[in-house]
C-alpha cells in the first residue's frame, strides 16, 4: 500500500470537521469519507478539541499549554548552552592567567 503524501490542514478546516462530529450530525467514519481523512487524524483533532474545552482527561495539556511548554523548553536549552559556553570561557581565561 502506497503512503499518502502528508497534507496540512488549516485550523478552520479542522474545527469544521470536529464540529460535524461533536454536534452529532455525522459519525467519525462519515466525516473521514466525506473529506478523505484518516480516522486517526480526525480522532486526534476531536480529542484535542475536547481537551481545549476542558472535557479531556485530567492532567492533559491544552493547545496553549503545549505551545508554552515547547517555548519554555527552547528557552531552557538556550540558557543551558549559554551557561556551558560561559563555563568554558571562564576555565579558558583562568588557565591563561595562571
Amino acid at each position: 500500500m502506497a503512503r499518502r503524501k502528508r497534507r496540512n490542514f488549516t485550523a478552520q478546516f479542522k474545527a469544521d470537521a470536529v464540529r460535524l462530529v461533536t454536534t452529532g450530525s455525522k459519525t467519525i467514519a462519515e466525516v473521514t469519507k466525506q473529506f478523505d481523512l484518516t480516522e486517526t487524524a480526525l480522532r486526534g483533532w476531536v480529542r484535542r478539541a475536547e481537551t481545549d474545552a476542558g472535557k479531556g482527561p485530567p492532567g492533559a495539556l491544552t493547545t496553549a499549554e503545549r505551545a508554552e511548554l515547547i517555548d519554555l523548553r527552547k528557552r531552557l536549552k538556550r540558557a543551558e548552552m549559554e551557561r556551558d559556553i560561559l563555563k568554558k570561557a571562564t576555565a579558558f581565561f583562568a588557565k591563561e592567567n595562571a
